[in-house]
């Protein structure tokens, strides 16, 4: 197993750790408000004793999903952040105010305080710890691939023009061209339009009817002669 693969597995499972871990607390704080409200108005209607904590619970949840949008999109959501943060901060103080609810909060052990408050906290530090891992699953790539592309700068310097590239260099001068002209008709023997044009295209050079006829009116002023031989 190399080490991205056992990254990957180790991010899996603290993924899945988190999960449990805020639906577990945010399931612990909600029963615990709805025995509240029952303690407080509601125990003669269950339904809206266990209705009664989702008019806080739903804007950490409402939130919670907000932000997870925005960590997919790489962006700040400042209304999501607020209501994760007003619910959850809310949750918490109602769960500790539940425990002195009879109003003989100098008997309530310290113990009970820290019971009630530990599930809302743990389901809210566990969910900042799970937008961290998006942010980051989010971020990282996109840095990789800024990085990557900025590098690059000397390939295209490297490589020449796209006609290089093909194996086709750029026109070569017409004193280039009478050069190779006189090389090939000394060899041929004949100042032939052809062989001149097959000597320029075997250096690997382009030569349009323009420029062949210059070459040609040269290479027969030079030799004497009124026309090339076809």
């Amino acid at each position: 197993m190399n080490k991205h693969t056992a990254e990957r597995y180790a991010l899996a499972a603290a993924g899945a750790v988190i999960v449990v871990l805020t639906a577990g607390g945010f399931w612990l704080s909600y029963a615990h408000l709805a025995e509240v409200a029952g303690q407080h108005g509601l125990r003669n209607s269950p339904l809206r004793q266990w209705t009664w904590p989702a008019t806080l619970d739903a804007f950490i949840v409402a939130g919670e999903l907000l932000m997870l949008r925005a960590g997919l999109r790489n962006e700040a959501d400042w209304w999501a952040i607020g209501l994760t943060a007003a619910g959850s901060v809310g949750s918490i103080a109602l769960n500790l105010a539940g425990v002195s609810g009879t109003g003989h909060a100098a008997a309530v052990p310290l113990l009970d305080y820290i019971v009630a408050a530990v599930p809302p906290t743990a389901a809210l530090l566990a969910f900042g710890v799970l937008m961290r891992q998006i942010h980051r699953l989010v971020t990282e790539p996109g840095a990789t691939v800024a990085s990557i592309s900025a590098q690059p700068t000397e390939p295209p310097s490297e490589n020449p023009a796209p006609p290089a590239r093909k194996g086709r260099p750029a026109d070569a001068t017409v004193e280039e061209l009478v050069e190779i002209g006189r090389i090939a008709v000394a060899e041929q023997g004949r100042a032939s339009r052809a062989v001149v044009q097959q000597a320029i295209r075997d250096k690997g050079l382009r030569v349009g009817g323009q420029r062949l006829t210059q070459t040609m009116r040269i290479l027969r002023s030079e030799l004497g002669t009124g026309q090339d031989d076809e």
